[in-house]
């Protein structure tokens, strides 16, 4: 992983400093609240529902057992509400679909202890709030993917750096994320992203971008659209520079649900388009032809150093790991959470945050410490955070396979569910966030109730759930092969359940909006109406190998709908 120079350790800790500085005088009531607030939320801290939320950068998602320990400590000694009806609560972060990490019950008066304890460990809050480019994301498996074309963790640390505070894109008309993939399947959801890239090579063997702009998902859900199919990588930061500063000289000011990019995209369309490669033109015409603003040579190769096999990683000759393998829990673990990776003799190991004692993405202290013991003994010291809200090893041996399961089954890590319906998305919802119109743990946690046996999710198959508790959409509910979104009727909690949604596969592209398949419902009926879209599913699918989603794209949404007004009409409550 990325290793900090001292310029990136005294820039942490200076701007760990500003902020304790900033909390100080706001506390002494120097800095008012409403000063203060610009300033706490370009560190990540947020004002929830029952106390402040702070969003750990987890760039790109890689950490090291280190961080993820640091992280466990400020679980453990700083994530409690101190007063008031949920005194005791925390003690756990929740790993979000941007590979962040968010602590919900943080005193805002600790906030800037926090801020050194991350510092100490290289992390921050930088970029996971304002209206400014956010976090970047990018394949849980990047430099490891038996799929990979090209390698994205260096051009994804480059942009980093090139995107931290920018000056002139620190105050955009609305939050900004890009998302990378250089593998040919499409594990970050790039399409989905307001800008997305795909890296590929040519027939020269050349590196290059293809760029998509315009997605997103809230209120208006839209994929991307290409605009420059091959871009040379040397000219990547140019292109995006380009781009967001044409969204952020057009992009409308004046109503925050219009103004992310995609809307500015589809009002002007191929406008838009040749506005952006004007500008990207002028900006190569300056500096005896653009080389000041190109990626020299030598800076990407500085930063791929980072991220070369580690030390003692020796290709060995590649196992039948299912040989001599009975029927059971070892053999379903294989089948789900053990992946494939580029070098020989070793595998990928998804270490699964998705069971019934707990939300969709959290992880206690203590688990979070036990993880980072399994990285350290298993996985080279390192983790990374899945776009699914999981954790994965990157760098386990095959040979070591028996043992990894063995502790992950003794740490809960082992639910053989990787795929499947239970291995759900889901934001925190209306139990912790402001912004949220109904709650999202209970309904996930229902459905995981349904839906324990694992004979049953195993003939169900691979599908994707996901929940967003508002309009918003930080569970990616416009994704999901099954989509449920919280909605607020007269004060009450309802849903609403679309299908045929997905993050994107492939390079040609499949990424799309799931559709509502009828009125919405009251959260006691979810579970059923889930129930009578799985069996409907089993009626409809060609044979057992037809996927969920491939069965909705060849009938259509029609044969969903009877099954779920009959649990409407069984109920009598869905409006």
């Amino acid at each position: 992983m990325y290793a900090y120079t001292d310029f990136d350790r005294q820039f942490v800790r200076a701007r760990a400093a500003q902020f304790r500085d900033q909390l100080e005088r706001n506390i002494a009531g120097t800095l008012t609240d409403e000063e203060f607030r610009p300033l706490r939320l370009q560190n990540g801290w947020y004002v929830q529902r029952h106390a402040p939320m702070l969003r750990v950068a987890v760039p790109y998602g890689v950490l090291s057992a280190k961080q993820l320990r640091q992280l466990a400590k400020i679980a453990r000694e700083f994530d409690r509400a101190e007063s008031g009806p949920f005194e005791g609560q925390g003690g756990y972060g929740h790993f979000t679909t941007r590979q962040n990490l968010q602590y919900n019950w943080i005193p805002l008066h600790k906030s800037a202890d926090v801020m050194d304890a991350l510092a100490e460990v290289d992390m921050h809050g930088i970029q996971t709030s304002g209206n400014c480019i956010r976090n970047i994301t990018s394949d849980a498996f990047a430099g490891v993917a038996p799929d990979e074309i090209v390698d994205p963790r260096p051009y994804a640390e480059v942009l980093r750096q090139w995107s931290t505070l920018h000056p002139e894109f620190a105050f955009l008309p609305r939050k900004f994320k890009i998302a990378i993939s250089g593998a040919a399947e499409d594990r970050a959801a790039i399409a989905w992203h307001d800008i997305g890239l795909q890296l590929l090579k040519n027939e020269a063997g050349e590196v290059g971008f293809k760029v998509l702009v315009g997605g997103g998902m809230g209120r208006t859900p839209i994929i991307g659209q290409v605009i420059n199919e091959f871009l040379p990588w040397q000219q990547i930061l140019v292109y995006i520079e380009a781009i967001v500063r044409v969204y952020n000289r057009y992009g409308r000011r004046d109503n925050a649900y219009k103004a992310r990019i995609k809307i500015l995209v589809k009002a002007e369309g191929q406008a838009f388009f040749d506005d952006v490669n004007t500008e990207f033109k002028q900006i190569l015409e300056l500096d005896h032809g653009g080389r000041e603003h190109l990626i020299p040579q030598a800076e990407l190769d500085r930063v791929a150093a980072s991220f070369v096999i580690p030390a003692g990683v020796q290709a060995t000759a590649a196992s039948d790991i299912f040989a001599g393998v009975q029927p059971g829990a070892y053999k379903r673990w294989l089948e789900r959470n053990v992946h494939g990776h580029r070098v020989s003799g070793y595998r990928c190991v998804t270490l699964s945050l998705k069971r019934n004692d707990i939300a969709p993405g959290d992880a206690t202290a203590e688990q979070m410490e036990d993880a980072a013991e399994l990285a350290e003994r298993f996985g080279l010291g390192e983790l990374r955070v899945s776009h699914d809200q999981n954790l994965v090893l990157t760098w386990v041996r095959e040979a070591d396979l028996p043992a990894v399961f063995e502790g992950a089954r003794a740490k809960g890590f082992a639910t053989p569910n990787i795929g499947l319906l239970t291995d759900m998305i889901a934001c925190p919802g209306g139990d912790f966030c402001a912004l949220a119109n109904a709650r999202s743990i209970p309904v996930a946690a229902a459905i995981t109730e349904r839906f324990e046996d694992l004979d049953e999710l195993y003939d169900i198959g691979d599908i994707d759930l996901h929940i967003s508790g508002c309009i918003n959409s930080c569970g990616h509910h416009h994704s999901g092969h099954i989509g449920i979104l919280g909605v607020d009727k007269d004060g009450k909690e309802w849903y609403q359940i679309s299908l045929g949604g997905s993050d994107g596969a492939t390079l040609s592209g499949n990424a799309q909006a799931g559709r509502v398949i009828g009125p919405s419902f009251a959260a006691d009926e979810v579970p059923d109406v889930i129930e009578s879209v799985i069996q409907t599913y089993r009626a409809q699918r060609s044979s057992e190998a037809e996927r969920f989603i491939d069965t909705v794209r060849r009938v259509g949404l029609e044969p969903f709908k009877a099954p779920a007004n009959a649990v409407r009409t069984l109920t009598g409550a869905a409006q």
